[in-house]
Order: structure tokens, then sequence, then C-alpha cells
């Protein structure tokens, strides 16, 4: 066999080796995923179970803690039969939509915010405290302040959100804007590129993991925002759900709306975790958010 022949066999023994190692891998990795998921499927129905036992045999209080099977049975009845105010559908979007957008303009608001302090030191000296005393503020206690100023509608709501949003992506842009890398910076000017294109090309990418640290949290802070507006005060939403189902002293009424937001916050978790891997495909070891 020629010198030649030897290596083309050798690459492709080498080749097949990799292949079969990789596919091991992705097997590995697929099996492990399935074992975790069943062991969550099996915690969560033993945990329900247990729960509904006890209720049952008055080892717990089913009036005070109510059931799985009760709770099952309301939001089934606000599916089939609506709500007071509407259907279960309208409750779950009124509240949605409060939420989105309380988290988009606080998101919006904080990453200007806090990358142009991050990049103007003169503008983070001097609202610096101001920040900071606002971030003091409790800021749930705001949400009758809104419901005075802007009444019972969804601008309210709104606002609560808002105001849990923006300091948590506030900071983490402000903070990923401070830790750009100097070399690159320089290196861009260097190259004759203005402030603008720096934070533009430089800055803002560089700062993007630092953001996404801080969009997981922030939206379920925007969903604290509604839920908390429209239990003080509301027309419609999943608040008012959990408010009027206290205030009958109906105990599976308030697990079922949790449940329900409990649905809605992961759905929107793992639209976050999906968005943050499509945009970090580029980076090595995963996603990018782990500051």
């Amino acid at each position: 066999m020629s010198l030649e022949s030897a290596e083309s066999v050798g690459a492709y023994t080498a080749l097949k080796q990799n292949t079969g190692r990789t596919r091991a891998r992705a097997k590995a990795a697929r099996n492990r995923r399935l074992m975790v998921l069943g062991a969550r499927v099996l915690l969560l129905a033993a945990l329900l179970a247990a729960w509904e036992i006890l209720a049952r045999t008055k080892a717990i209080d089913p009036f005070n803690f109510s059931m799985p099977s009760k709770i099952w049975d309301q939001i089934a009845q606000w599916t089939l039969h609506g709500t007071p105010q509407g259907s279960l559908g309208e409750q779950i979007w009124c509240t949605l939509y409060e939420a989105l957008l309380g988290w988009v303009v606080g998101v919006t608001a904080g990453v200007v915010l806090g990358i142009v302090l991050g990049r103007v030191r003169f503008l983070a000296d001097v609202l610096g405290p101001f920040i900071k005393v606002l971030n003091a503020v409790p800021r749930i206690v705001l949400a009758p302040i809104f419901l005075i100023w802007f009444g019972l509608g969804p601008a309210s709501k709104v606002a609560s959100a808002v105001v849990l949003v923006f300091f948590p992506v506030f900071f983490n842009a402000f903070q990923g804007a401070r830790e750009v890398d100097r070399n690159l910076v320089a290196n861009a000017r260097i190259l004759g590129a203005s402030n603008r294109r720096v934070t533009l090309q430089v800055v803002v990418p560089s700062a993007t993991s630092w953001i996404f640290t801080s969009l997981h949290v922030s939206f379920g802070f925007a969903l604290i925002g509604a839920i908390v507006g429209e239990f003080i005060g509301a027309e419609q939403g999943i608040g008012l759900l959990v408010a009027q189902s206290q205030g009958t002293f109906n105990s599976a009424g308030v697990y079922a709306a949790m449940v329900i937001l409990a649905v809605v916050a992961l759905l929107a978790e793992g639209l976050l975790t999906f968005a943050e891997k499509r945009l970090f495909r580029w980076k090595p070891g995963g996603s990018g958010g782990g500051h």
C-alpha cells in the first residue's frame, strides 16, 4: 500500500471514530435530558399526590390549603364557563399585555440609560445618587400611587411593571458597558471609529450577555408588577381573580390563579432561553448569560 493510501485510510478511520464519539455523546446527552425530565415529572406527581392525600384525610386543613383536584376543577370552570369579568383567556391576555408592555418599556429604558451612563462618566456621577435613592424605595408601594394617577385601567399596572423591570436591567447594562474590554475600544478608536460607532458596534454587543442575564429575572418582575396592580384595583386580569378568590375565601381560586401565572412565566422563560441560545450560538460553552 502506498503512503498516500495509508494516510487516506488513517484519516477516514479517525473521522469515523470522531463521528462515533460525537454520536455517543449526543445520545448520552439526550438520555440524560430524558432522565431529568422523567425525574421532574415523578417528583411533581409525588408532591401533588401527597398534597391530595393529606387534604382528603384532613391531615392539613382543606379549607386553607385546598387540594390539587379542586384547583384543577377551578381552572376547568374558568376555562369552560368564564369568570365574572369575561373569559379566562381575556383575563390572561389582560395581565400578559400589561406585563409585556411594562417589560418592553422597562427593558428599553434600562438598556438605553444603562449604556449611556456606563459610557458617559459625568452623567453617571450626576445621576448616580438619584438612581440609588429610587432603587432603595420599595417599588411595590408605588402601585397605589400609580392607581391614583392612572386609574383602574392597564396604565397603572404597566407603570408598576416598568419600575420593577427598569432597575435590574439598568444596573446590568451599566455594568456591562463598564466591563467592556478596553483594548477593543482602543482598537476601534485607532481604526477611526466615532463614539457612536464604538457604542453601537463594540459596547452594546459586549454588554448583551449582561443584559440577557437580567431579562430572565425582569419578566418575572413585570408579571409581579401587573399582578400587584390588579390586586389593588383593576377591571380585569389574573390579579383581580386572586383578589376576588381571596375575598370569598376560595383558596382553590387563589392557587388556580397561581398555577396559571406559573405556566405563563415558564413559557416566557422558555422563549427567552431559546432566543438567548440562538443569539449566542457563536459563543463556546453555551449562552453567555452566566455572570
